[in-house]
């Protein structure tokens, strides 16, 4: 039996714990954990879809049987097809975080091969990610590369 299971409403609140241990180990993270209430509602919708275009699953911990000791997320996004991607379907990762006393066991990848399993399921015919310099190793070991991308962001 697989350690990794797809994340529910009841995790909800351990799923922004996890997010903001990923936050808080990013250069120029916003330690403040203020928005989680406001976040909180949209989450529960969002883990209470089955079909649904977005993810996550965890491992629990086996210290601690009320927390979670790893987490990833994806969603799956449409794009107008191209060469190499004719469905226009691409995964997301994001929000991959493990506690830190449960760090070098393994949970990370098996909860990445599951979202990487789902993503499949699902048609998406490429998966993207920001990595930390910590995590490269993983994601390269399951098959990432860099690709030269100018990216921008405007925040709204």
């Amino acid at each position: 039996m697989s350690l990794v299971r797809r994340a529910t409403t009841e995790d909800a609140e351990e799923v922004l714990r996890l997010r903001q241990v990923m936050i808080d180990t990013l250069p120029g993270g916003d330690t403040s954990t203020a928005w989680h209430a406001d976040s909180l509602p949209a989450l529960r919708e969002k883990l209470g879809v089955a079909d649904g275009d977005f993810a996550a699953f965890v491992v629990d911990s086996p210290d601690r049987p009320e927390a979670l000791a790893a987490l990833v997320v994806g969603t799956v996004d449409y794009r107008i097809g191209k060469a190499g991607n004719p469905r226009g379907l691409t995964g997301y990762v994001f929000s991959v975080a493990t506690d830190p006393q449960a760090r070098r066991r393994g949970y990370a990848r098996a909860c990445m091969d599951e979202l990487l399993a789902w993503f499949r399921e699902r048609g998406a015919g490429q998966v993207m990610l920001t990595a930390s310099t910590e995590a490269e190793p993983l994601y390269a070991s399951l098959g990432f590369v860099h690709k030269p991308d100018p990216t921008m962001i405007l925040k709204l």
